[in-house]
C-alpha cells in the first residue's frame, strides 16, 4: 500500500501490524479504552459502562489489551479480592491516532454511506 501523503513513502503492513490493529481496533477495545482513559475501572464497572458487551467478550478484550501492554491489571487487596484495570503510558499514546481515524471517519461518513448504498443496490 502506498501512502498518499508522500509519493516516495511506502506504507508496509506486516502480519504483526495487522494482528495488533485487529486487537486494538476491534468491536469492544475502543469502548474499553474510552472508559479507561477517564479513570481506572473494575471489571463490573466496565460491564455497566458498556452494557452491550458480554462477560466473555469483555474478558477476552481485556486480556488482549493487557497482552499488548495497552492496559494493566492490578489485583486489589480487598475482601472479596477485586481486579482493577487502567490504561498504561503506552496505551495513552493510542489516543491521538485513534482520534485522527475517528475524525477521518466523521468527515467522510456521508461519502461512505453513499458508497455503501450504491454497492448494496447492485
Amino acid at each position: 500500500m502506498t501512502d498518499t501523503t508522500d509519493g516516495d513513502a511506502e506504507l508496509t503492513i506486516t502480519a504483526p501490524h495487522r494482528e495488533l490493529l485487529e486487537q486494538v481496533l476491534d468491536k469492544w477495545s475502543l469502548h474499553v479504552l474510552n472508559e479507561l482513559c477517564e479513570r481506572p475501572c473494575r471489571f463490573n464497572d466496565l460491564r455497566r459502562a458498556i452494557p452491550e458487551v458480554t462477560q466473555k467478550s469483555l474478558t477476552a478484550t481485556l486480556r488482549k489489551l493487557e497482552r499488548n501492554g495497552i492496559i494493566e491489571r492490578t489485583v486489589l487487596s480487598t475482601r472479596p479480592v477485586a481486579v482493577e484495570y487502567r490504561i498504561t503510558p503506552l496505551g495513552k499514546t493510542l489516543r491521538a491516532p485513534v482520534d485522527v481515524l475517528l475524525a477521518w471517519a466523521t468527515a467522510h461518513m456521508d461519502d461512505i454511506e453513499r458508497a455503501r448504498d450504491r454497492f448494496d443496490a447492485l
